[in-house]
């Protein structure tokens, strides 16, 4: 009775994987075959006016797919999770309204999260003292502590992401709860039935194609980007934290060579590469898929026939 009820929910694809793992091309792949428009799950690929170093659907690409959630956020903006949830589920109704098939492309783990558990996150009020004082704390210091309070929510992130490290320990101290229980409390019955496909290409092939894209950024001017960014923006509450436009700033700024920014980031994204892995292989419904089988698009629309 419950696979009966749970079949009688809209389908919706969901493609994630890897920085680097092909999530683009199938997702336009599938969109073509099967009636559908693409809604962006990529935290990065929101923000205007960074293109190169979020490795950006190209107008190309666009051309050849319906995207939303793409490019509409202005880098000196905060968008949050709970801004994406909202933005993302009035994108899946207003497709579905129009008889065509959601398909979730991205690798922002967070953001998958909210759509497939359905969680609903509150504003919690934030203590700007509390705030400052963190700010003044070295991260080696800030990470330990959320190990200490949310070893979970912990595990989950870089530890060179202070702004998520932050996070983590301002929930505990606003609420009283951890980021973790917070979340599973705020988890609802979902609405529709997610066909999640995980892209799991060899290491070696993908730390290969994960060192060739950042070859390619260098060469199409990320760093020319970045400083046209820096030049446009006076604030970046969140973007400039990306992988890619941290290092680079690292580098404007003098204190790193050229070629120490490019062997970090390629460093970065191998790291971060293998934390979506790990992030990814919680969803024990998913389907894995080979980053280089052909047939990728067909085993796809196979499924939603289930």
């Amino acid at each position: 009775m419950e696979e009966n009820i749970k079949n009688d929910k809209p389908k919706i694809v969901v493609i994630c994987g890897p920085t680097a793992s092909g999530k683009t091309a199938l997702g336009i792949k599938v969109a073509q075959q099967a009636n559908g428009e693409i809604i962006s799950s990529d935290s990065m690929q929101i923000y205007k006016d960074m293109d190169i170093g979020t490795a950006k659907p190209t107008p190309e690409e666009r051309a050849q797919a319906v995207h939303h959630l793409v490019d509409f956020v202005s880098p000196d903006e905060r968008y949050s999770v709970a801004d994406f949830k909202k933005d993302a589920t009035e994108k899946i109704e207003d497709v579905l309204s129009r008889g065509k098939l959601p398909i979730i492309v991205g690798g922002t783990g967070l953001y998958v999260n909210s759509l497939i558990y359905n969680i609903e996150y509150k504003e919690e009020i934030t203590d700007i003292e509390y705030r400052n004082e963190l700010e003044k704390v070295d991260l080696e210091t800030l990470y330990k502590q959320a190990q200490e309070i949310d070893p979970e929510a912990a595990a989950k992130v870089s530890q060179n992401d202070r702004k998520r490290i932050t996070r983590i320990l301002e929930i505990y101290h606003t609420t009283g709860k951890t980021k973790t229980q917070m979340e599973a409390e705020s988890r609802k019955e979902v609405k529709y039935d997610y066909k999640i496909f995980v892209l799991t290409p060899e290491r070696d092939k993908l730390y290969e194609r994960i060192n060739l894209r950042v070859d390619l950024m260098m060469q199409a001017g990320l760093v020319d980007e970045v400083k046209q960014l820096l030049q446009k923006y006076k604030e970046f509450p969140t973007a400039m934290q990306g992988l890619g436009y941290k290092e680079v700033k690292e580098y404007l700024d003098g204190d790193i060579t050229e070629e120490e920014m490019v062997e970090k980031i390629k460093q970065e994204s191998r790291h971060y590469a293998k934390r979506q892995l790990t992030w990814f292989r919680q969803y024990k419904d998913a389907t894995w898929l080979d980053t280089f089988d052909e047939n990728n698009a067909n085993i796809i629309l196979e499924k939603l026939k289930d």
